[in-house]
């Protein structure tokens, strides 16, 4: 599966759990580069009622690991957002990545 249905989901904010909490797609295509070698920006969020993210994918910005500290450093665009604290994401496909989304939103909410 290419890039297209993740692009379909760009401006999607769907509630769920009777409202207690919403996720937001932003999704769009840019020329690739070396950080986005996909061409793909995305943000997929979850919010909780009062409007808190609590859970974000993203490439927005960079992530640097900071356990690596003498060794040679890949950085990362793609990474994720959990209780202020950001993880590396290793991007694989648009497919993975909203599996993946949706995989750690379950376990979120329940």
């Amino acid at each position: 599966m290419g890039a297209t249905p993740l692009l379909n989901l760009d401006g999607l904010t769907e509630f769920i759990e009777g409202g207690s909490y919403w996720v937001k797609f932003e999704v769009w295509k840019v020329d690739p580069t070396e950080h986005i070698p996909n061409g793909i920006r995305y943000s997929l969020t979850l919010h909780d009622r009062s409007n808190t993210r609590i859970l974000g994918f993203d490439n927005a910005h960079s992530y640097h690991s900071k356990k690596r500290r003498y060794k040679a450093q890949k950085i990362t665009w793609d990474h994720t957002h959990k209780s202020n604290k950001i993880f590396p994401y290793e991007f694989d496909s648009a497919s993975q990545l909203i599996e993946d989304f949706w995989k750690e939103v379950y376990k979120l909410i329940k």
